[in-house]
């Protein structure tokens, strides 16, 4: 019997809050806490979740939050062993045509002014630079490059 590769993006759940921080913990300096994201999916009306199964096992997860008709990315992650396969291009680009069926116009994000494998990204999936945030990052005080993307019916 030839077993299959089976990856799926999904809403996260209570259940999934322990792989997603390990993901968490493997991809940034100051990893939230698990109770952080179990008030995130209780108790923020605007929160939404997405988690990418890779063969039954949590290896990414994207946070959204959705006011009116504008959404931001909270955070977004792969864990470093599944990095550099196009799985972070495949959850980010969800995550797009999930808020466009919110009615979602525009999209937007942070991120670190030295992480340019991630501005590739999302370059590539059309989001644009908007701005600086100074002294950002509360564990080095780094730059945040905002930038954005318009979402429309075509996503």
């Amino acid at each position: 019997m030839i077993e299959q590769e089976q990856s799926i993006i999904r809403l996260m759940t209570l259940e999934d809050i322990e792989q997603v921080v390990k993901v968490e913990e493997d991809s940034f300096a100051i990893p939230w806490k698990p109770a952080v994201f179990e008030n995130e999916l209780t108790n923020n009306k605007y929160a939404h979740y997405l988690a990418y199964e890779y063969n039954e096992k949590v290896i990414g997860y994207c946070g959204l939050w959705v006011v009116m008709d504008e959404a931001q990315v909270t955070n977004i992650a792969i864990h470093s062993d599944y990095r550099g396969q196009k799985r972070g291009e495949e959850l980010l680009a969800y995550a797009k045509a999930f808020v466009s069926l919110m009615g979602v116009k525009r999209l937007s994000l942070e991120v670190r002014v030295s992480n340019y494998v991630a501005q590739g990204l999302y370059r590539k999936l059309g989001f644009q630079e908007g701005g600086i945030r100074k002294n950002y990052y509360a564990d080095n005080l780094e730059d945040a490059l905002v930038m954005w993307v318009k979402i429309d019916e075509s996503n």
